[in-house]
């Protein structure tokens, strides 16, 4: 039998100090994960699993490597978080696995359904692809050597989670044991040391390549020359696992999407399915620029997202690309930024639907408050001209409505990821775009 890693989520030393993670309701999120972490522990101990549990002090890279050091074929692994949002109604646990890994979503449904048997009240948010999250990918379900899960047990943020957790937490334990013990017998029984790895097809861009792919761990690995042929560089990335199979050095598939490559899979032939034809390299993340996307596709992709009816927003798409055209801004990426800033419209505690403000702008007076604007229409104005303000140096076409438009120095910016600590403090704020616009391009089939 395979041995179960678990990590609690947060809690070690970052580079800015101990980690706590969402910190809400009094307590934080490392402390609740660590308590329900050690009560699955011991229920997992019991019925004779044996279970390495990661020490708590360890950084996020350094949880990847101590699992990484230690474990074997046969092994899984999985981490313990908590969620948490602007929106205080927002609710739910959810599992997240390695996008384009039917194999994975098995088992990530799998553990989700053993914790909602023993807590029924918990609401699912359903077992989601990395690709989802907040950053289009997650390291625990990437990095790990073994299969790996990266599961949320609601949102601290929600009272009712929090309350839930606190006052059923034994059954929590119990629920996640459940649902790890039938896992990892599952992948204890599959893949025997030794083994070879099965050939797989890939297309890309409709064509069918000469060389062939391989199956790992339900993961698709393609050959890095394929990868030089894309003209992608990964030279520099160091946190994408290589693998030589055969004396030729293979890559996962997935690690191609934030290159601008869509990937996905097909199971009847067995091909992974790569596509990179309709964006130019260096067009992703540059905010001035023409978007891709049709006003429909804003739309579509904004109501699958918000859940529900758009109500006053509803002519947004239509807005933000009036308006970014005019200035020649982006319009997919600043629709993207909206999205980021208020939660998909659903907003939250500090930006209201009544101040028309979806760029998450500051007032002026020194009030400490967002800005408010007249009409959806001019909140979007305000919004691009900000926009612009960081990424260009050009003159603005339309009269000035952001009320901090002259205090941005002007072109500083360029690059989506050049927003990271300058219109957010949060330093992934920009990656959390990039990742947005991704999903939008796949939604739209451009990626």
């Amino acid at each position: 039998m395979g041995r179960i890693f678990i990590s609690a989520g947060h809690g070690g030393t970052e580079s800015f100090g101990v980690d706590p993670g969402v910190i809400a309701g009094g307590t934080t999120e490392a402390r609740e994960m660590i308590l329900t972490r050690d009560l699955v522990v011991a229920e997992l101990r019991n019925r004779n699993f044996q279970v390495l549990s990661v020490p708590d002090d360890l950084s996020a890279a350094q949880t990847l490597n101590w699992i990484n050091a230690r474990a074997t074929r046969g092994d899984v692994a999985l981490e313990l978080h908590m969620d948490g949002s602007s929106n205080p109604n927002v609710r739910g646990a959810s599992v997240f696995y390695i996008a384009n890994n039917e194999q994975r979503r098995a088992n990530a449904e799998l553990l989700l359904l053993a914790l909602l048997r023993r807590v029924p009240q918990l609401p699912s948010r359903g077992a989601r692809p990395d690709t989802e999250s907040g950053m289009g990918s997650l390291a625990f379900t990437r990095q790990i050597v073994v299969p790996s899960l990266y599961m949320q047990l609601g949102f601290l943020t929600n009272e009712s989670d929090r309350v839930l957790l606190r006052d059923r937490r034994r059954d929590f334990a119990v629920g996640i044991a459940d649902g790890l013990a039938s896992w990892s017998r599952a992948e204890s029984g599959g893949n025997q040391p030794g083994e070879t790895y099965p050939p797989i097809d890939i297309n890309i861009n409709g064509g069918i390549y000469d060389e062939k792919g391989i199956i790992i761990n339900g993961n698709a690995y393609i050959p890095i020359d394929l990868v030089d042929r894309l003209g992608i560089d990964l030279s520099g990335s160091t946190d994408i696992r290589r693998v030589t199979y055969r004396n030729v050095v293979f890559v996962k598939a997935i690690e191609l999407r934030p290159f601008g490559v869509s990937v996905s899979w097909d199971a009847a032939t067995r091909t992974v399915i790569l596509r990179n034809a309709r964006l130019c390299p260096g067009q992703l993340d540059r905010i001035m620029g023409i978007g891709l996307t049709t006003e429909a596709q804003l739309n579509v992709f904004l109501q699958k997202n918000h859940g529900g009816d758009l109500g006053s927003f509803s002519s947004l798409a239509r807005f933000y690309r009036e308006e970014a055209t005019i200035e020649g801004v982006n319009y997919d990426i600043a629709f993207c930024q909206m999205c980021l800033e208020t939660n998909f419209v659903l907003f939250g505690s500090d930006l209201r639907p009544e101040q028309n403000n979806f760029g998450g702008l500051g007032d002026v007076s020194g009030s400490g408050r967002d800005a408010v604007f007249s009409s959806p229409r001019i909140g979007v104005r305000a919004h691009i001209q900000h926009l612009k303000a960081y990424a260009s140096t050009a003159p603005l076409v339309q009269s000035v409505e952001d009320p901090r438009f002259r205090f941005v120095a002007r072109g500083i910016a360029p690059l989506v990821g050049q927003l990271s600590g300058r219109w957010s403090a949060d330093p992934n704020y920009g990656d959390k775009i990039l990742a947005i616009v991704q999903q939008l391009y796949e939604s739209a089939k451009l990626l």
